[in-house]
């Protein structure tokens, strides 16, 4: 079952069971795979079905990591309800990520797609980092993966 849809049923369930904070929540989902897709279709006249599940997963992952920021900004002025609030809203999020690779995982996926793509010198660095991206989508965040793939690339140079 795509992503879009598995949205639309927990909204649809969110609704029946009046969970007014978590209805919000996938409210704001919905709301930015439509923006997505409306950008798509100015760009794209072919597409007439919207974002994919790989986009979506951006999407997701993109809300996640503002959620975060969020949090911690509200925890250091003091405003620890917002900050809970702000978590509570990653939590639904994270219902349609894919589970998250561990340090070991990600090291392993880093090792792969340097092997997978040849890449031998820090100019490959884009290479790998689409590999991974193709792969891991919405698995890891490449914020964090890109100093450890330059680092690998360096130490192998």
């Amino acid at each position: 079952m795509g992503l879009r849809i598995r949205v639309s049923d927990a909204l649809k369930q969110a609704m029946k069971d009046k969970d007014t904070s978590r209805l919000g929540t996938l409210r704001l989902i919905n709301a930015a795979i439509k923006d997505q897709d409306i950008a798509q279709r100015g760009s794209d006249a072919e597409t007439e079905t919207g974002v994919g599940d790989p986009e979506i997963l951006a999407i997701l992952g993109k809300m996640t990591k503002q959620r975060m920021e969020s949090a911690r900004a509200y925890e250091e002025g003091g405003r620890l309800d917002l900050a809970e609030a702000e978590r509570a809203e990653i939590g639904v999020i994270e219902e349609f990520l894919p589970r998250q690779l561990d340090d070991g995982e990600v090291s392993k996926a880093i090792e792969a797609a340097i092997d997978a793509t040849g890449a031998n010198s820090i100019r490959d660095m884009g290479k790998v980092m689409g590999h991974l991206k193709d792969q891991y989508t919405g698995q890891m965040d490449f914020g964090a993966v890109g100093p450890k793939v330059k680092d690998k690339l360096c130490a192998g140079a």
